[in-house]
Parts: structure tokens; sequence; C-alpha cells
């Protein structure tokens, strides 16, 4: 006999509006025990000193996250010239200095250099994995690190204004996998003037936005409660990029069995395409569309079944992704 999950098979995504000084991790595994949830994971890494959007998944909507994380995310950030940082941000140690300061001229006229497709060397304070190690942990330890450059797709990046000499705001609409931080570093140094980040707030990520956003006062306010659960929205709200195909009532137990199974396309879709399959407006399954037929790769589960509603403690909460 199968162990029961402990905590509640609740499934959705609670949009948060992180504050500063929190991991990522830590929102997750606070919204997990706050809602006694079963499952979580969250959308895209947020540094602690960043704030802004962080979309939290539960239960099945954690099987989408690749269609949050992948997709665009925008970006209000803050730099101010004049010194790069051992963190490309505020938090780090000031490793060199410079007098100059750019015009709005100079700045407008660095800025194209930094859209469409680039190549983007990460923070040496960063989560990307040297030898099967995290290179903060390296870099905390000393070590030089030589980072290879990455692609980076950038939708915009925008001059919103320059308060003073010292400080620039901007606006980043960027895909999965950029550093802002790599931006005020990289723009500092084309400029001449040297850069960091000093704020930094995301304002949406794919399909969603900061309205309506779970403050972490409303979080802590909740605990133990059912308040946020209101809250919730389908998970269903991160496919809304991805073609939906209808799916009759006899292809339903196929495709959650994992077989290809008749849906009723969308015009336009083409084999080979990916989509997703629904029923009364809820998610069966992720797949690939093969001519009037949909293969799947990802199965969503129906009614959730019951479970033993024992408490969740903090000490036993970790995200899943």
């Amino acid at each position: 006999m199968a162990r029961a999950r402990k905590g509640r098979p609740l499934s959705g995504f609670l949009v948060v509006d992180k504050p500063a000084g929190l991991t990522s991790t830590a929102v997750v595994n606070k919204v997990r025990w706050t809602m006694r949830a079963q499952k979580a994971g969250h959308a895209g890494t947020l540094d602690p000193a960043a704030t802004g959007l962080l979309a939290v998944a539960l239960g099945e909507a954690t099987k989408v996250l690749p269609h949050v994380t992948d997709a665009l995310k925008a970006y209000e950030f803050t730099i101010r010239w004049g010194a790069e940082t051992a963190t490309d941000d505020a938090e780090g140690a000031v490793v060199r200095e410079s007098a100059l300061r750019p015009s709005p001229e100079a700045i407008e006229a660095a800025l194209p250099a930094f859209r469409g497709d680039i190549l983007q060397v990460p923070p040496a304070f960063s989560a990307v994995k040297v030898d099967g190690e995290r290179a903060y942990d390296l870099a905390r330890e000393g070590e030089a690190l030589d980072l290879a450059a990455r692609p980076l797709r950038v939708e915009r990046l925008d001059l919103v204004e320059s308060p003073d000499a010292d400080h620039a705001r901007l606006l980043m609409v960027c895909g999965k996998g950029g550093y802002v931080r790599s931006i005020a570093r990289d723009l500092g140094r084309a400029l001449g003037s040297l850069g960091h980040v000093e704020a930094l707030r995301r304002v949406w990520s794919g399909p969603f936005t900061l309205a309506g956003a779970v403050t972490w006062a409303e979080i802590e306010a909740a605990a133990g409660t059912d308040h946020l659960d209101a809250r919730l929205l389908p998970l269903e709200s991160a496919l809304v990029a991805l073609p939906e195909c209808r799916a009759p009532e006899a292809s339903v137990a196929m495709l959650r069995n994992g077989g290809a199974a008749p849906v009723f396309a969308p015009e336009g879709l083409h084999w080979g395409e990916e989509a997703w399959a629904s029923r009364d407006g809820r998610a069966v399954a992720l797949g690939v569309y093969e001519g009037g037929m949909l293969r799947p790769t990802r199965v969503l589960a129906g009614a959730p079944e019951a479970v033993t509603p024992e408490a969740v403690t903090p000490e036993a909460v970790t995200p899943e992704a």
C-alpha cells in the first residue's frame, strides 16, 4: 500500500512579491509550510537582495514549471556607476573604481550592443555549475573563475531614467538564464565607468504579473489557515502560450495513462508541435501533436486523491521543481 503524502493536495500557482533579504528557496519553504501543501517549487530564482515576482507552484502545477521558467521575464533595475564589485551587486566588496560617469546619451548609445541575441558571462557569484560545484561556492573560497559565455535573448533593454550622475534605472525583458548583474557589469565596462546593480525587481514572468501578488506579511499572517487558497491561480494559467487541444471524454483516460489519444486541435497546429490537452477547461496532459492525436510527454492528475491530514513542519519542507 502506497504511503500517504503529508499535507494538503493543493494545486496551482501562488504569485508572491518577494521581499529583499530572502532566498527563493526560503520563500517556497514558507509558502509550503503556511499552506500545509504536499509539494512546491518555483519558477526562476531571484537573488536574495532582489525583490518582486516569484511564482510558487504547488502540487500538479510543479509539472508545468518549465513553461514559466523558460518564458520571457521583465526586470526593473538600478545601476550605480563608478564601482565594480565582487558580486556585481551592492552586496559585494568593491574591486575596481572609476571617476567617469556616463551621460544619458552615452548610455543610450551603448544599449543596442546588449539587445537581441548576445553572449553573457554569468557573475562569479551565481548558481552556474563548474565541474559539478556551484560557482558561488567556489567564489566564496577565493577561487578565480573563468566562466564561459552563454547565449541570451534580450528582447528589450531601455533606459528609464538617469536621476543623477551616479545612477541609471533600466528595464530589461529577457529569456531564460539572464543575469541582470552581468548586464550592469558589462555595460559599466563598455562605458568606461564601471557599475553594479544597486536595486533589482522582477515585474513580470511569463503569464504572471505583480497585480494581486501575495506579500510576505500576508503569508506570515495566513500561517495555519486556508486564507491563501483563494489566491491560487490554476495551473492552466501557465500554459496560455501553448496551443490547447480539446480532449473528448473517451480520450481522457488514455491520455492520463500515458497513451496517445484523439484530440480536437486548434487551427494552425502542426505535426510535431508541443501542445496540451484539456477537458472542461482542466489540463489533462502535455504532449506532442501528431495529426489528430496527442502523444503525452507529461501527464497531469485529475481530482486529488484523499491524503492523511498531517501537519507539515518547516524542517520537513523541501522545495520540489
